[in-house]
């Protein structure tokens, strides 16, 4: 793939982030749920990302034989299918994480089809295809995989003959849980980087924020009980990382 080609998929994407997040005002969005496709602001943000994106691909047709019409295509796609993905967003509740995440990815998909349609090629997706069958990221991806709900399932089974000593902490419910799945993404990230030092400050980092409330209960079980969780949850996740980087990462 080619830097131009990349470069366009990227001011594709950047241009869609400016114009959802960017110069969308709140009262657009609060129209939209209340009017539907009767909210003229919901047209008018689609048009708007017709515009942007069609500035984008004028600027790369310059430097290729394609002319303004092409360009004018696919800002009219652009704003076609924006009108008609955010419209089908408004008809869901407003403020649910799916729906927002669905309504990205769609957004995103349209921008690939429209990038891959550009370059007349599929070629793009032939090389991706071949770089995620590839031994390395498959075990990058298992790596991740485990070390969330697999991880904490293990952990927790581990952990269960002294968990009922505990009397009741006062904390979140599952956010022990949640804090382990982000402390171990971040851990494996850090192995994966080769960077075992920012591993040290990352547990030394959860100690300082640790140590006041555990001194404050004055609770030795505990105390052991979190130290006891945390090590296990790291040092799974460090010999997990090294297995990974063991793969080999040419064809």
């Amino acid at each position: 793939m080619s830097a131009d080609a990349l470069s366009l998929l990227m001011a594709l994407v950047l241009a869609h982030l400016v114009g959802d997040f960017l110069l969308q005002p709140r009262r657009w969005v609060e129209e939209r749920y209340r009017l539907h496709h009767r909210s003229p602001r919901l047209l008018l943000h689609a048009l708007l990302h017709g515009l942007l994106a069609g500035g984008v691909l004028l600027v790369a047709a310059g430097a290729t034989s394609r002319g303004p019409g092409a360009a004018l295509l696919g800002a009219l796609a652009v704003g076609a299918s924006h009108w008609t993905i955010d419209l089908a967003k408004s008809r869901r509740p407003a403020g649910e994480l799916r729906w927002f995440l669905l309504d990205q990815a769609g957004h995103l998909l349209v921008l690939v089809g429209l990038w891959l349609a550009w370059l007349e090629s599929l070629a793009p997706l032939q090389a991706l295809a071949v770089w995620l069958a590839s031994p390395a990221v498959l075990g990058v991806a298992t790596a991740y995989l485990l070390v969330t709900r697999p991880l904490s399932i293990a952990i927790a089974l581990v952990m269960r003959r002294w968990s009922a000593e505990l009397e009741d902490t006062g904390t979140l419910a599952s956010a022990g849980a949640r804090i382990g799945v982000l402390e171990r993404l971040l851990v494996l990230t850090l192995v994966l980087l080769d960077q075992l030092t920012a591993v040290g400050f990352l547990l030394a980092a959860k100690s300082v924020l640790r140590f006041g409330d555990l001194r404050e209960t004055r609770d030795r079980k505990l105390t052991e009980y979190v130290l006891l969780g945390t090590l296990l949850s790291v040092s799974t996740t460090l010999v997990l990382g090294m297995l990974v980087r063991l793969l080999p990462t040419g064809g």
